[in-house]
């Protein structure tokens, strides 16, 4: 059997209760799928959208709708070494990759010299917004996991002040008829990286110059600082990961001072004389 293959039949076997399942729970629960979808599996080089788009393989053998796929990979600046260790990586879990080069990393650092991650990000999305739609996809397919997902929420709070989430699916606002969805949206990201270990599987991180010098110091990256203080909650409460997800679907409109809708700023003096204390 060929290494492309006992990967794919571990996700459906070993690997079906934590990272199948949850795939395709997603899928269903978040309607991220439709019939004759075509979609922009987004392949950074990381384990999170390698193994995305393992699982978007499988669904398209197994699944119950028919879908296209392209497996696209921006190379926004990366060094030659990166981007043969991503091409190496396509090649031994046979992903059929499409390569396409953008000067990203160049730009936002120019635009902002301090801290162009938030620049790069925007960026980057656009450019794989415009690849999809060109090659004529109405989807793209982002690896995002749970956790994620709820370290968003905590920097939100803490670093934003507001209570802001990732949404499983949204439309483009700049690109018409295009959709991003997420469907690792429900996989822990321990799991991943069990799977990618199992496989003796070696992924690259965000291969920026610039992140990789903050990943030396954890406490700089205030993703990572989120990350730690919910393996140390989840120590004193197993339960706080899921808690933390599960609060962006029971939001008590009822007790907050106030909240956004389409962007437009509400308050709760809105609706106070309208309402009764129990």
């Amino acid at each position: 059997m060929l290494k492309s293959q006992e990967i794919e039949h571990s996700i459906i076997t070993k690997y079906r209760k934590v990272l199948w399942r949850p795939f395709m729970k997603a899928i269903r629960d978040y309607r991220l799928v439709e019939e004759n979808d075509k979609i922009a599996v987004c392949i950074s080089g990381g384990k999170d959208s390698m193994l995305l788009a393992k699982c978007m393989q499988e669904l398209k053998k197994h699944g119950k709708v028919n879908i296209s796929l392209e497996f696209i990979v921006m190379d926004p600046g990366y060094t030659e070494e990166v981007r043969k260790k991503i091409i190496a990586n396509a090649r031994v879990l046979d992903i059929p990759i499409t390569i396409f080069k953008t000067d990203v990393f160049a730009v936002s650092e120019k635009l902002n010299k301090t801290a162009p991650c938030y620049m790069c990000a925007r960026m980057r999305r656009g450019c794989l917004y415009e690849k999809a739609k060109s090659l004529g996809c109405n989807k793209i397919a982002l690896g995002h996991h749970f956790d994620d997902v709820i370290e968003t929420i905590l920097l939100s709070v803490f670093y934003g002040g507001e209570y802001k989430s990732m949404p499983p699916k949204l439309h483009s606002l700049n690109f018409e008829g295009m959709e991003l969805i997420r469907p690792l949206y429900l996989v822990r990201e321990q799991d991943i990286i069990a799977f990618s270990k199992y496989h003796k599987l070696s992924f690259i991180n965000c291969a920026c110059k610039f992140t990789e010098k903050l990943a030396q110091d954890i406490h700089k990256s205030k993703r990572s600082e989120m990350k730690v203080l919910i393996q140390k909650l989840t120590e004193q409460n197993s339960l706080i990961a899921y808690n933390i997800f599960k609060s962006s679907e029971n939001v008590s409109l009822d007790t907050l001072l106030g909240y956004k809708l389409n962007g437009e700023k509400h308050s709760f003096l809105e609706q106070y004389d309208q309402r009764t204390n129990k």
